[in-house]
């Protein structure tokens, strides 16, 4: 069984930066896709960060809302998948969660609130 627990939200200024953890009990080398989402009061969830593939062949996409802003890697040593978060605006508040799994997202959690204040 696969938990995954995030960590690092929390209260930023406008323009700053926050790097987000997620730590993967279980087998991370069977999620092949790992995605950070991410859902704002009144809106729907929305995948903002997702890598996927083995290690040597992995691959990234991005929303484009956060292209050139948000990096996402994972490190499997420490069995961690890490976003971080550059020129945080207002916009980007909202609860991030992190998701992994074979070829789809079967593996979610609970999920770290990012506020960013003007």
């Amino acid at each position: 069984q696969v938990q995954l627990v995030e960590s690092g939200g929390g209260l930023v200024q406008a323009g700053g930066s926050l790097k987000l953890s997620c730590a993967v009990s279980g087998n991370m080398f069977s999620l092949r896709v790992m995605g950070w989402y991410r859902q704002a009061p009144g809106k729907q969830r929305e995948l903002v960060a997702e890598i996927t593939g083995r290690i040597s062949t992995s691959t990234t996409a991005y929303a484009h809302s956060v292209k050139g802003r948000f990096t996402i890697s994972r490190d499997l040593a420490k069995n961690t998948v890490y976003l971080q978060m550059n020129s945080l605006t207002p916009e980007d508040t909202a609860v991030y969660m992190c998701a992994g799994g074979g070829n789809k997202y079967d593996y979610w959690g609970q999920g770290t609130q990012v506020t960013v204040s003007s």
